[in-house]
């Protein structure tokens, strides 16, 4: 390229090369960072202990709540009389209501 193709490139608007000066970030040491990264693992260490612990009281619960005798078995059940069934069976139902 000449120089009067540069030139009419700028005045078109076309973009220019990026300048050097983009905004400094302050400069973090590797001792500063490592020590934030030490931080950051020794946080997520001790959630995960806190959820395990919560984990297993919780599954604690669950076996609590199975082995607790929730079971339907050995609950007494209502005999239906003959009328009861006569009149279950002339409406079309099935099974007894609950009641």
């Amino acid at each position: 390229m000449n120089e009067n193709e540069t030139d009419t490139k700028a005045e078109k608007g076309a973009p220019e090369a990026p300048q050097k000066e983009e905004k400094e970030q302050p400069q973090i040491n590797s001792t500063e960072m490592i020590d934030r990264a030490n931080a950051a693992a020794q946080r997520l260490e001790e959630a995960n202990k806190k959820q395990e612990e919560l984990i297993k009281r919780q599954e604690a619960l669950q076996v609590r709540q199975l082995l607790g005798g929730k079971a339907e078995a050995g609950t007494p059940q209502k005999e239906e009389t003959p009328e009861e069934y006569t009149k279950r069976v002339m409406e079309n139902r099935t099974r007894p209501k609950d009641s």
